[in-house]
């Protein structure tokens, strides 16, 4: 979702390249599965790289605080949406990594990789499992 980068450069990529799905945070929700699961098998493609930043704002902080943040300014409540914070992230980019393994709707050759980008530097750093 941050616009402080734009995704295919770092992976020296040009535009049209590669389908780039952004949400909050980077995470493998079931929307993101969804556009993953078209684009393998209306489009072909076979996989992906799960890229999560470095002063995200989904980084440090809690879902409590992030529900009051957004119930204060919109008036609503939001204490029912789960906005998938995490405290480190290495192991989030690994949680949604193996979410999307897990995928029986994605091809069983499917790739799956993942990154953390540093906005600082524009180092993009391999995540192992």
């Amino acid at each position: 979702m941050d616009s402080r980068y734009a995704a295919q450069p770092p992976l020296g990529m040009d535009q049209g390249n590669a389908h780039v799905i952004r949400n909050a945070g980077g995470r493998a929700t079931d929307d993101a599965i969804r556009s993953l699961v078209l684009s393998a098998h209306a489009l072909g493609t076979r996989g992906c790289i799960v890229i999560h930043h470095t002063k995200c704002g989904l980084y440090n902080t809690t879902n409590e605080a992030i529900q009051a943040k957004v119930s204060e300014a919109s008036g609503a409540d939001a204490s029912g949406i789960d906005f998938l914070p995490f405290a480190d992230l290495e192991q989030s980019v690994r949680e949604d990594m193996s979410v999307l393994r897990a995928s029986e709707l994605l091809p069983q050759d499917y790739l799956v990789l993942g990154f953390t980008y540093d906005v600082d530097t524009g180092l993009l750093t391999p995540v192992e499992d």
